[in-house]
């Protein structure tokens, strides 16, 4: 384990429905779900937290929620209003630390490491961190801080909403052990039964069993349970500028089968890669989506552009043509969906991209340039991209 690192996992609380009820104060300590039509095959963005006693979860079928809470609002996602508010709380993650790996749209590793010298002990910068996101935002936020990813992310989850919790370096195997061994990156429903038979229930069980045999059962998998399960999790903090690949993903809790609620979440993934991308001056020249089904088998589809770009509707047009032959043939029920750039490099200097351009290019570098510029400084909801469209139809 790396010594003296200073790790933090900012997780937003029940993020899209937060910011409804945020927005809406009439939907205020009550049940929301962020979603699609009940009537159809919609599924649930984001249940708030006064839908979840129900059972009430995220990608379950909009029906089956509004029978376990009747008195549930129904909201159709605002992508533009998540966005933006996404926006304002990574911008205040950069007053903290320039290192910071963002997840998805409302969550992100933070490494503090450097930052502790000047600003204080990370748990103070993590009091800190959520007071400024819940007084420039009116959001709550969870955090946990550790000395490394796999047990902040863990940390984040205990005590939601609105957590903080703390995992002392001296306190780490008191902190894992009677955590449920579901919890362990890695383990889903094919690999659960197996602990099972092991007798495996919570991680101090899996602990007692060697290395060998671990590697015996589950492979290489079995040596990475081996060092999870005990704390040990080197992997560091990437920034976009480091890294080799931008993505965004997604596991549902339940299996999606909705096209529509599908190919949203596809370009909102694709929305927040190409936003990265030109925050940090980068181009990508290959686009991949990656898909799991319910019997988990997973899919990846891929293409090389001729040129990098960092234009959301390129990208968009590029993950919707891989998307949508592989959903004509199959239309199985998707446990994960996921978007990537790769092939990364500097862009050029903005000017001369602009008069390199043909002008559709230019009013799209241009249009993009401005959807940025209102969703971070403004947040005017009135942008928003279809998402029904075919790349034939665009």
């Amino acid at each position: 384990m790396k010594p003296d690192r200073h790790i933090l996992h900012v997780d937003m609380d029940a993020f899209f429905a937060a910011v409804e009820q945020r927005d809406h104060p009439e939907l205020r300590g009550k049940p929301v779900l962020v979603g699609g039509d009940p009537k159809g095959r919609g599924v649930v963005s984001t249940a708030s937290y006064e839908a979840r006693p129900f059972g009430c979860g995220s990608a379950m079928p909009m029906a089956q929620a509004v029978r376990l809470c009747p008195d549930a609002i129904i909201v159709r996602p605002s992508m533009t209003r998540y966005s933006e508010a996404s926006a304002q709380v990574f911008s205040i993650f950069e007053h903290y630390t320039p290192k910071v790996e963002p997840l998805s749209i409302d969550e992100a590793f933070l490494d503090v490491t450097g930052s502790t010298r000047l600003l204080g002990p990370a748990e103070k910068i993590a009091r800190e961190l959520k007071q400024r996101i819940q007084e420039e935002t009116q959001l709550t936020a969870s955090i946990g801080v550790a000395s490394n990813k796999f047990l902040a992310k863990l940390a984040s989850d205990q005590e939601k909403p609105d957590g903080l919790v703390v995992v002392q370096s001296d306190a780490i195997l008191a902190f894992l052990d009677p955590l449920p061994v579901s919890r362990l990156w890695g383990v889903g429903k094919a690999t659960l039964p197996k602990l099972e038979r092991l007798g495996v229930q919570t991680f101090a069980d899996l602990r007692r069993h060697a290395k060998e045999e671990l590697r015996q059962h589950f492979g290489d998998t079995g040596e990475r349970f081996y060092r999870l399960v005990r704390g040990i999790d080197d992997r560091d903090v990437i920034t976009d500028r480091q890294a080799k690949s931008i993505s965004h993903e997604v596991t549902f809790s339940v299996d999606v089968n909705d096209e529509d609620h599908l190919r949203r979440v596809l370009l909102h993934h694709t929305e927040g890669v190409a936003r990265r991308l030109r925050r940090h001056g980068r181009v990508a020249r290959t686009v991949s989506i990656k898909v799991r089904t319910s019997n988990f088998a997973t899919v990846t589809r891929s293409l090389t552009l001729t040129e990098g770009t960092d234009e959301t509707d390129t990208l968009w047009r590029s993950a919707s043509t891989l998307f949508q032959p592989w959903w004509s043939k199959h239309e199985l029920a998707v446990r994960l969906i996921g978007m990537a750039a790769s092939n990364l490099t500097e862009s050029r200097d903005e000017q001369l991209a602009l008069f390199d351009a043909t002008d559709d290019r230019r009013d799209t570098r241009q249009l993009d340039q401005a959807v940025d510029e209102i969703r971070n400084r403004y947040g005017n909801g009135a942008i928003e991209r279809g998402t029904a469209m075919t790349p034939d139809e665009k």
